[in-house]
């Protein structure tokens, strides 16, 4: 079992092209079918390997019938599951696939939350440009709302993947799959202040060439640009509960607002699928919805 379970890492990792966060959670996902099969009271005498598919319809309904688990969480663990059966048939340890038929529950829409563009600007605003992090801090915030950036996308970009001059920066993104995306000239105007900030730092070895640094000259974390966009809302009296990705929301939702093709914002975004960046036209009709509640004559009192 322990050669298979390398074996299917490896086929995450270089045949799917999935982020370690990604092969971390289809594993976890797995263990759980592990679990299951190895207790006992479940009466199962033979491998995982050899599962049927009613042995994945009782996981199914162990897992799922009496939590409280989400829809968004129960897709997640039955993707983990479809994974495994796929690379068992494609690899030939198995001639079917058991959990063809285990049906996805249906998709919660969960609209994301946005900024209206007065917000974008408040929370520019709230950024004390006299401090040694000012522009770094608006540098941060344009790339966010200029450019979609996802959070782990932007603490990783690297001055060697910046093509200024052309005003593209080359992103790794999900899956280890790479997308050209444009920096705006505000980006630009406010990244260029940064740099000259950025070279009065003492920049440690092997952090040269991260674009965006701590006052140590370590590169920024994740949980370092989520406290300085919530420290920035609660200066600017934004109430609304944000984070770096409400910024790539609200990017997404003004660009589609004010025009911009769907399959434009999905380069942009980096999605690999259409269905994910259409989410952004639920948000639209939820907005044109909002507007005639609000402004229509027949819904006035």
């Amino acid at each position: 079992m322990e050669d298979l379970r390398k074996a299917y890492h490896i086929y995450l990792k270089l045949e799917r092209g999935l982020s370690a966060n990604s092969i971390e959670a289809y594993e976890q996902d797995l263990q759980k079918l592990i679990t299951f099969f190895a207790d006992p009271a479940n009466g199962l005498t033979h491998s995982i390997q050899d599962a049927t598919y009613d042995d994945l319809q009782a996981f199914v309904y162990q897992q799922f019938a009496h939590s409280n688990i989400s829809n968004r969480s129960q897709s997640r663990i039955l993707s983990g599951i479809h994974a495994y059966y796929h690379f068992l048939l494609y690899h030939r340890y198995r001639d079917d696939d058991p959990s063809q038929l285990i049906e996805m529950p249906r998709r919660e829409v969960h609209l994301p939350e946005t900024l209206t563009l007065d917000e974008v600007n408040r929370l520019v605003s709230a950024i004390d440009l006299s401090t040694a992090e000012g522009h770094r801090n608006r540098a941060i915030i344009e790339m966010l709302y200029g450019s979609g950036l996802r959070v782990s996308e932007l603490v990783n970009l690297r001055l060697s993947n910046m093509y200024r001059t052309e005003q593209y920066m080359l992103i790794h993104g999900k899956g280890s799959k790479d997308r050209l995306v444009p920096i705006s000239p505000e980006a630009e105007k406010w990244f260029t202040y940064w740099m000259e900030d950025r070279s009065h730092l003492p920049i440690q070895s092997g952090q040269e060439d991260f674009a965006f640094l701590n006052h140590n000259g370590h590169q920024l974390t994740r949980a370092m640009i989520f406290t300085i966009i919530r420290r920035l809302a609660a200066t600017a009296g934004i109430t609304k509960t944000i984070s770096p990705h409400t910024l790539r929301h609200s990017f997404a939702t003004h660009l589609l607002q004010n025009g911009a093709d769907l399959r434009v914002i999905q380069q942009l975004l980096g999605h690999e699928n259409i269905t994910t960046t259409e989410l952004y036209t639920h948000l639209d009709i939820h907005d044109l919805k909002q507007a005639i509640l609000t402004y229509h004559p027949a819904n006035q009192s």
